[in-house]
């Protein structure tokens, strides 16, 4: 079911700090970075745990990649149309994870929307005209797939599934199992924005996790304590054009196929990063009614208007 690709080490850059280490590589086209505090562990056992978790996110990135055409996502989208493609428990147990999501979001949360970006091209930065748009709306219908835990089936030809709305989240948590599998206490996973705290530093303070500015690059906007938990932020800023005076960016709804344009990002607190950063994803499309969503949660945000107006719980 996947390839036979290995991780290599070769953009893996670690070095020790004063209580544990620091590692930076590159996964799922984005800067990521581990750091682990433990005192009583040797150096060399705290690089050992630091590449078993970044052999744990490349293999989540390989298995589940679009890009990548013998991955599980590449083979059931080849499939689509024409026949089930087999699948394996963790596989099926992040398909019902998107159908909770999609049944949380009121259908908005979407993984067949991924489609949408062959109308949209943001790195040309040209708004397709709604004929584009229109044929691939009918390709985007979550409640059609097929799935159990033996297979999954895209029941219309030319129909994809994309993790891409929480595979790095995913893998953050995943990274993070490993480091508590290994007794590791204090430290953190972050996978582009994506953090995942273990547990405070070795003094007890709590990590200081900042949030991008969405209109300012290299600018933080707010510095976040975080003890124990996970932070994720979706955003207007991540991949963006603006044509005649508007915003368009990379969240498009499946129902009009067009970016969302209410929020400019919205950040989440929850106990898993695969949690947070759904809930962010699903605010930014609820738009106007994202608040309402919000607090139902019961987590802890931050979200910031098209205006940059501030809204907090």
């Amino acid at each position: 079911m996947q390839s036979s690709m290995h991780p290599t080490f070769e953009d893996f850059k670690i070095w020790p700090l004063p209580l544990g280490l620091k590692c930076q590589f590159l996964a799922m086209a984005s800067q990521c970075e581990i750091v682990l505090h433990d005192s009583s562990m040797a150096y060399k056992d705290l690089e050992i745990i630091a590449k078993k978790c970044f052999q744990e996110i490349k293999r989540i990135e390989h298995k589940y990649s679009r890009y990548i055409p013998d991955s599980v996502i590449g083979l059931i989208n080849q499939s689509s149309g024409e026949k089930a493609q087999p699948i394996d428990l963790e596989t099926y147990e992040l398909l019902s994870f998107t159908n909770e999501l999609f049944q949380n979001s009121q259908g908005l949360f979407d993984i067949t929307s991924g489609i949408l970006r062959k109308a949209w091209d943001f790195k040309q930065g040209i708004v397709p005209d709604q004929t584009t748009i229109a044929k691939l709306l009918p390709l985007i219908s979550w409640s059609l797939v097929q799935y159990s835990q033996e297979n999954v089936f895209l029941p219309i030809k030319d129909m994809e599934i994309d993790f891409g709305g929480f595979g790095k989240e995913y893998a953050a948590d995943r990274a993070a199992k490993i480091l508590i599998q290994d007794h590791i206490k204090s430290g953190y996973v972050n996978l582009a924005g994506d953090i995942k705290v273990l547990g405070p530093k070795l003094d007890g303070e709590s990590w200081q996790m900042g949030i991008q500015h969405p209109r300012i690059q290299d600018k933080l906007i707010a510095s976040i304590p975080i003890h124990l938990g996970a932070l994720a932020t979706s955003g207007d800023y991540e991949r963006f054009f603006i044509q005649d005076n508007q915003r368009y960016c990379h969240i498009l709804r499946p129902d009009t196929g067009c970016p969302v344009s209410y929020w400019q990002s919205v950040s989440v607190l929850a106990p898993l990063t695969i949690v947070a950063g759904s809930c962010s994803t699903i605010a930014m499309l609820m738009q106007k009614d994202a608040l309402n969503y919000l607090d139902n949660t019961g987590f802890s945000y931050l979200a910031i208007d098209k205006d940059g107006q501030f809204y907090k719980k």
